[in-house]
């Protein structure tokens, strides 16, 4: 067979599989393992018929690739947990970013409602939160510290009583995915309409700054969080509604893996928004507005940077060294 013959028949296999190895868009380990075998076979060919081919060097490469991401070492299995959040998370954060912006997006609009019904309905924010819970806050507004609220109780009992109760919101915003997303939309809409017409109401009594650089402390991670972790119920949603090439059977478990992944990711950050609730937002009333702004822009920095910037790096990171991009393009061999 000829060379040129030889790529044009197995090139879109090759790229296939380039595109598998490289973007860990892979769901059977034997499946990939099988592809692999095969590569091994067509660069034995090349070896020993095209012996001076650049093809050989291509398929050495994505050889080479393949076989790390196939056979891991022991090393590579005790960093496991490491890699998680080092690449795996910012990958899939990546592949799937068009279901956070959709959630971001959920949350402008709901938290807006909120603002508007709370404007026009002066019960609106009663009704939500219940009389106890505003008038509680209003006598905390007359008595010069609106944010006593959040000062009851112990810190470590309330940093845990918060950490589990965002995590229960969490999961219930990615289980509810099930519903083809819908119960997960309200999920977010009860939560954010509940943020908008609460910050209302404190722009209505004239201590919105109080509350901003009070409720902001924690509520950056946790708002953040709330909204990756809805965008895995969209996943989860989508994946029923969409199964694409797959099965919807098999679709649906690769979006409920791929969801769950995404969850465990967030709960570092809700365990953080918890800490903070439970051991410093209590003190933003004394605190100098440098350290609670600090705070707020430092937790939203670097929650914003993981989810939103961070996987664009490890993608270009990951697809640099791709053979096509090392000046040796499978059109051109």
């Amino acid at each position: 067979m000829r060379e040129v013959s030889f790529i044009k028949q197995n090139k879109e296999k090759w790229l296939s599989f380039e595109r598998a190895v490289f973007n860990n868009d892979f769901e059977d380990p034997d499946e990939l393992a099988s592809q692999y075998i095969h590569l091994i076979n067509d660069l034995a060919y090349a070896q020993t018929y095209y012996p001076k081919s650049k093809v050989i060097i291509y398929l050495n490469q994505l050889a080479a690739k393949a076989f790390q991401k196939i056979y891991k070492t022991k090393r590579e299995d005790t960093n496991r947990i490491f890699a998680f959040w080092k690449t795996e998370i910012p990958l899939i954060c990546y592949q799937y970013r068009k279901f956070i912006y959709v959630a971001f997006i959920l949350f402008f609009i709901f938290t807006a409602i909120g603002v508007i019904s709370a404007a026009n309905n002066a019960e609106f924010l009663r009704s939500i939160l219940g009389d106890g819970y505003v008038d509680q806050t209003i006598e905390n507004i007359e008595a010069g510290n609106p944010m006593a609220i959040y000062g009851s109780g112990s810190n470590w009992g309330s940093f845990i009583e918060i950490s589990i109760h965002n995590m229960k919101v969490g999961a219930m915003a990615f289980i509810f995915g099930v519903t083809l997303g819908i119960l997960t939309i309200w999920v977010m809409f009860e939560n954010f309409i509940m943020l908008g017409s609460f910050q209302y109401f404190f722009y209505e009594k004239d201590v919105f700054w109080e509350s901003v650089r009070g409720i902001w402390i924690h509520g950056a991670m946790e708002i953040f969080a709330i909204v990756i972790q809805a965008s895995a119920g969209l996943i989860l949603g989508a994946s029923i509604l969409f199964p694409g090439t797959h099965s919807r059977y098999t679709s649906f478990k690769k979006g409920a893996k791929t969801g769950i992944k995404i969850l465990i990711s967030s709960y570092p950050f809700m365990f953080s928004a918890g800490f903070l609730e439970g051991f410093v937002t209590r003190y933003s009333n004394v605190m100098p507005n440098w350290l609670s702004i600090g705070i707020i822009l430092t937790t939203l920095s670097i929650i914003s940077y993981y989810y939103l910037v961070y996987p664009f790096k490890v993608q270009k990171k990951i697809t640099q060294p791709q053979i096509l991009n090392l000046h040796i393009p499978l059109e051109k061999l």
